[in-house]
């Protein structure tokens, strides 16, 4: 086509790329602005500070439209699907190199499994058994499963679990487990838990009690034993945080089950699922870090796979003790299987790619991976604190807690978590040193400016980090 032509779009113009668009040319994309209802930024009230919402994908979609009669001969619609994807990619790119914000490993390389992409793995049903369905990959999922339950410490022929589609579905599947073992159970989960664990409440109608946080995030087990005393007549499921989402605080598992013992709780009035989602893996790779194993009551563990291993889509890993999935299987002779799943169908090409990296890392790769991140969080943490800007880093955690940037386009563009007047950076393995300078960098810098007029201070954390970390002109 010797001219670009244009087809409208949802009441806008779609751009059709001629002969000279360059597909691998690099777009700026500028980094989204905050959702506007009437040109006035959209923002969610609470408490303590208001939400800014992300921007309303509505907004920047693309849109399927129907092919023209003669695409088949001109080509047009493949020229501008190739031009769209181009795009996309280049923004993937910058995206992911401005990526500190969020757990996510994104070192990883699966081009030998690109010869798989053309198959519908799907492995629906329990793991264990085949269903009618050829064209699935139990072999694999069975043996990451393996590896896991040899982690945690448990047998082939005592553990049960499968291959979720994220770390959420971990969790709904383990409370329902052990919701299902006490019907009338109570769920206590620390208020610093992933909001998987009292969306799992809501959805199974079940009563939840929430338990306050030591400053650190970690689960105050002085309030949690008060819980437990107002509850004695009824069982307790509890949610123990291995790594909390925010602060990457590490709930003590020894202790809560002290607690419990303490609190008149036998082995078979409770239930303890452990959201491992980030720390879960990474734990058994630290030096003199308490263990997570089933040599201890506990009733269930679940990590995501999208984590700390890296993996192109999400998924996640469920193993719970064989003795209590019987009250979730049925037969479905549908599947000519059985299932005591939370999804129906799932993504079988997920199992091969935690297969993949397991065996190209194993023990002593991750050990590798692990130690890199807590040395490039301390970096990260001592280069804050030096700059005078207030942070703190849990023990045992990648997870650096600072100051909420002043911002919100600087929060965007790095890609940042907060809550409140906190920030954090998630040291995964892709996260370099130069990654951080860059950051540190960018963020000194603006942060100069920000504070400039002296009209603002740079705000007080102490009652979020601990007045220890805290540099702001009270704590100095």
């Amino acid at each position: 086509m010797a001219e670009a032509l244009t087809k409208q779009v949802n009441g806008g113009l779609a751009e059709k790329f001629g002969p000279v668009f360059d597909p691998t040319a690099v777009v700026a994309e500028p980094v989204p602005p905050v959702v506007t209802e009437n040109g006035h930024e959209l923002k969610h009230k609470t408490a303590e500070k208001e939400i800014v919402l992300g921007k309303n994908v509505h907004a920047s979609c693309f849109s399927v439209t129907e092919p023209e009669a003669d695409d088949e001969f001109t080509g047009d619609k493949e020229a501008y699907m190739a031009g769209v994807l181009a795009r996309y990619r280049k923004t993937l790119m910058e995206r992911t190199k401005h990526h500190l914000g969020y757990p996510y490993n994104l070192d990883f390389d699966y081009g030998a499994l690109a010869q798989l992409q053309h198959f519908s793995i799907n492995n629906l049903g329990d793991p264990f058994i085949e269903s009618n369905y050829g064209v699935h990959s139990r072999q694999f999922e069975v043996g990451v499963l393996d590896w896991f339950a040899r982690l945690w410490e448990l047998e082939n022929n005592e553990y049960w679990g499968y291959i979720t589609n994220c770390g959420t579905e971990g969790n709904l599947h383990g409370i329902l487990v052990g919701r299902e073992v006490f019907p009338d159970g109570i769920l206590y989960a620390s208020r610093e838990s992933h909001y998987s664990v009292f969306k799992a409440a809501r959805m199974y109608r079940m009563e939840c009690v929430k338990v306050d946080c030591l400053i650190s995030g970690e689960i105050d087990c002085a309030d949690f034993k008060a819980k437990l005393l107002q509850n004695k007549d009824k069982p307790a499921i509890i949610n123990v945080n291995i790594g909390t989402t925010v602060k990457g605080a590490v709930d003590d598992l020894d202790l809560v089950i002290q607690t419990l013992e303490e609190s008149g709780f036998t082995q078979d009035r409770f239930y303890i699922h452990c959201d491992g989602a980030l720390f879960g893996l990474m734990m058994p790779f630290v030096k003199k870090a308490p263990k997570v194993s089933f040599k201890k009551p506990i009733g269930s563990v679940s990590v995501s796979g999208h984590k700390f291993v890296g993996c192109p889509m999400p998924c996640g890993v469920q193993i719970t003790r064989m003795e209590h999935i019987n009250v979730l299987s049925s037969n479905v002779e549908y599947l000519a299987s059985r299932d005591a799943t939370i999804m129906g169908s799932r993504n079988g090409h997920a199992p091969i790619f935690l297969w993949y990296t397991l065996n190209r890392k194993g023990y002593k790769g991750f050990q590798k991976e692990v130690q890199k991140c807590l040395r490039n969080a301390h970096y990260l943490k001592d280069r804050l604190l030096d700059a005078g800007i207030s942070a703190m880093l849990n023990e045992l955690s990648s997870t650096v807690v600072f100051e909420r940037p002043q911002d919100e386009e600087f929060v965007r563009r790095w890609q940042l978590a907060c809550q409140g007047n906190i920030a954090h950076v998630v040291v995964m393995p892709n996260v370099t040193i130069d990654k951080l300078d860059d950051f540190l960098n960018e963020l000194i810098e603006n942060r100069s400016a920000w504070y400039e007029d002296g009209k603002r201070q740079p705000p007080c954390i102490a009652a979020d980090i601990g007045s220890e970390n805290c540099v702001c002109a009270a704590h100095k």
